[in-house]
């Protein structure tokens, strides 16, 4: 099934249920890195997430991609206990971690051997994903070859190639600059509204949350825990050059609630 034949199918829900994640630092010392957290992703639907640094936005994501096991709880997509990686739980980092010595097809293709697919089923579904962020005529590029915002769509590619239910990105456009960031949340939307992946989208940007998200769970400072949960109603497609008053109103609650988690967290750690 090529992807331009996937759609929503109802699948793609993800249930976080008392969940917490607790580290054992130097000596031993027990580190609580995610307090008890309780979050339903709906399937299809675009979540955002952020908070302070340190606050566990990325261990969260682990756990739900299972690289991370929880301490406590449960985390469950479709209903299936989340106990490792899943191939139906695609991520994608702000690291591109593209092999420089495969060109951008051979880095999709790459991904594609753990599934049960021939050669030509490989390169079929690589070149279809690498079309569809935009890098037709680039395939034979090697990532050496390529721009911070071209190596993010391979890595993108790579992903989508596998066609996952639940998409998993943690600050992927962190490193890009302003113009090229806008460029990839418009390609990311419009892969999303063909697709109705189900998305969580870890950031630091409040602006990229608003965006880009039907919804923004706002983290407290670490050990992290979901403080409050914005709904995003502003209508599609949303730009920062043309905002709403609701859009306004997001923002400066949400600005308002990071500026207190840091306040207290320095009040806790005597840092500034």
């Amino acid at each position: 099934m090529a992807l331009a034949e996937l759609a929503a199918t109802g699948s793609g829900r993800v249930r976080i249920e008392r969940a917490t994640v607790h580290f054992r630092a130097a000596g031993g010392k027990r580190v609580e890195a995610l307090a008890e957290t309780d979050l339903t992703l709906e399937p299809g639907s675009f979540t955002a997430l952020i908070g302070p640094s340190g606050c566990g936005k990325s261990t969260l994501l682990n756990a739900v991609a299972g690289f991370v096991p929880t301490s406590s709880g449960a985390i469950r997509v479709d209903e299936r206990l989340v106990r490792g990686p899943d191939p139906e739980v695609g991520v994608v980092f702000q690291q591109y971690a593209l092999f420089p010595w495969f060109t951008a097809i051979g880095n999709v293709e790459f991904a594609l051997k753990r599934f049960r697919m021939n050669a030509t089923q490989r390169r079929k579904e690589a070149y279809v994903a690498l079309d569809e962020v935009g890098l037709r005529g680039r395939e034979r590029v090697y990532p050496g070859q390529l721009s911070g915002g071209m190596k993010q769509r391979v890595a993108l590619a790579r992903t989508l190639a596998s066609r996952p239910k639940v998409l998993l990105m943690d600050e992927p456009f962190g490193a890009l600059d302003a113009q090229t960031r806008v460029s990839m949340h418009e390609l990311l939307l419009r892969v999303w509204d063909a697709h109705r992946t189900t998305v969580l989208f870890i950031t630091h940007d409040v602006d990229e949350a608003l965006v880009l998200s039907d919804r923004v769970h706002v983290m407290s400072a670490a050990p992290g825990k979901i403080v409050e949960t914005i709904e995003v109603k502003s209508a599609r497609p949303r730009s920062v050059d043309n905002v709403d008053q609701g859009y306004l109103a997001n923002r400066n609650h949400i600005m308002g609630l990071l500026r207190n988690s840091r306040s207290l967290a320095s009040d806790v750690t005597g840092t500034a």
